[in-house]
């Protein structure tokens, strides 16, 4: 089983134990080779495809007809798929054919697995997918230098290379496509399972920064734990929720600031400081619905015609995408709240409550302090309140009607990997406004698991006296959320999260 948690090692591992036992690749093959000398008329093997499948093709066109599948499908459009979601696709789609039910030759399945072994990374265009049948567009990119065609991207280098030269190179001939290859090769959803899988891992550490970030704040605005506390998380059965209480309570054990102003005249804090358990709660357990929805994906077959032991060869929908559109979509907005309520906290730092500096700098006026990045947070958060509309809920009839409904899902994907940036930047505004306001509650300690995250991010970013370049600071801040600095250094101090 591949894993969402150790998706890379799982899949890597899987393709190991393929190259030394390609028994079931070649056991579907057989059926295949059966059905081609059997007379019958089988849909994808000796058949035209999607409005054309009822147009038998000769035996002596069925090499050209991969061929042509893979040359007229190749018309993705927009920027390039990131080359380690290419990367991931390519291995997603060598582990679905190795499970033995899309009766791909062994000589296209071998070569494919040749890009694998040298890092051969197809160029693939974004745009095109319909999520239905699969993602036809961007699986005949990728598959594009199996015929000598398309490119690769260079090693180590933003640059394309012809996938002719790189076989000529190497010593090799483009692949003659058998029949069958060309549909196993482009039907499936490898593009929108990559996209996912890669986001949704992202997402897993990015949810665990968010509540680091929001219990500085929470100490730098003199916030109260109470809405924090155990009991009131058991009568209310989100699980999600608990596990952010707890990190919260975590992060701030030790704290001299909550001992500071422990019993002052304060009722309530807003919202985006008392409800956080709730709200980063909530994306939480929505993550988990995707993500449950995404593993099943990596270990499930999405080709058509589907190839079965028993000699059957079965025409079917497992390429649809409307379960992973569904979820990259619900995840969208998900992610969208945690950097929504995380803008709240950042407004909240600049108004000079509880003897805080206005916009965080003693000489307000002559600077203009950290005014401004909260408009940056602003404006990514209002962008994904665009890119939340839910691409599943539409759908345009392709192929002349017979693909009537389709997921949209490849947008989802797309539309996903931006909202998840995007958060990650304003959570990257955070860390840089909610350090600088730390600053100003010193030497009074804030808890153990705060103090360890500040002195983390005061590795690489500077206390501010007065109006700077800060854009440099803010991709500090980024590459900190990105890289985990930030969290590894907080388990280390306080123990794993939730």
């Amino acid at each position: 089983m591949i894993s969402l948690k150790d998706l890379h090692a799982d899949l890597d591992k899987a393709i190991a134990l393929v190259v030394k036992d390609r028994s079931a690749v070649i056991k579907s093959r057989k059926v295949v080779d059966a059905a081609l000398s059997d007379g019958k008329t089988y849909y994808g093997i000796n058949t035209g495809f999607g409005f054309l499948a009822n147009k038998r093709i000769d035996a002596d066109k069925l090499e050209k007809l991969q061929k042509n599948l893979l040359l007229s499908h190749a018309v993705g459009l927009g920027d390039f798929v990131p080359k380690d979601i290419t990367r991931l696709m390519l291995k997603l789609k060598v582990y679905s054919l190795s499970l033995g039910y899309s009766g791909v030759s062994l000589e296209t399945f071998d070569r494919l697995l040749m890009f694998i072994e040298n890092d051969w990374i197809s160029v693939v265009p974004s745009k095109g997918s319909l999520g239905a049948s699969g993602d036809l567009a961007p699986l005949a990119h990728l598959c594009l230098p199996l015929i000598g065609k398309g490119e690769f991207w260079a090693d180590n280098k933003n640059q394309m290379v012809s996938a002719k030269s790189v076989l000529e190179k190497a010593g090799l001939q483009p692949v003659t496509l058998k029949a069958k290859d060309g549909l196993a090769l482009i039907n499936g959803t490898q593009l929108m399972t990559a996209y996912g899988a890669h986001i949704l891992q992202r997402a897993q550490s990015l949810v665990k920064n968010a509540d680091i970030l929001a219990a500085i704040s929470l100490e730098a605005l003199k916030g109260s734990i109470k809405p924090f506390d155990e009991k009131i998380q058991a009568v209310r059965l989100q699980p999600g929720q608990k596990k952010v209480a707890y990190n919260v309570r975590a992060l701030l054990q030790g704290s001299d600031i909550l001992e500071s102003h422990k019993h002052c005249e304060k009722v309530q804090d807003p919202y985006s400081l008392r409800c956080v358990p709730q709200v980063h709660g909530a994306t939480r357990d929505l993550l988990d619905y995707a993500n449950t929805v995404f593993e099943n994906e990596l270990n499930s077959v999405t080709d058509n015609p589907l190839v079965f032991d028993d000699g059957d060869i079965i025409s079917g929908g497992n390429f649809h995408g409307q379960p992973l559109a569904l979820a990259m979509d619900s995840a969208a907005m998900a992610l969208a709240e945690i950097a929504s309520i995380s803008e709240r906290r950042i407004y909240l730092l600049l108004q000079g409550l509880d003897g805080l500096p206005t916009v965080l700098v003693n000489d307000s006026g002559v600077n203009s302090g950290f005014m401004i990045p909260q408009y940056t947070a602003a404006s990514l958060v209002s962008h994904n309140k665009i890119l939340c509309h839910p691409a599943s809920v539409d759908s345009i009839p392709s192929c002349l009607g017979q693909e009537d409904h389709v997921s949209m899902g490849s947008i989802s994907a797309i539309k996903l990997l931006e909202v998840l940036k995007n958060v990650e930047q304003v959570m990257a505004i955070e860390a840089f406004t909610s350090a600088q306001a730390l600053d100003f509650r010193h030497p009074t300690i804030a808890g153990v698991g705060v103090e360890a995250a500040h002195a983390e991010i005061r590795k690489h970013v500077s206390h501010k006296e007065a109006d700077d370049f800060f854009r440099k600071d803010i991709d500090a801040c980024i590459e900190l959320l990105r890289s985990n600095s930030i969290l590894s250094t907080v388990e280390s101090s306080i123990g794993a999260l939730q």
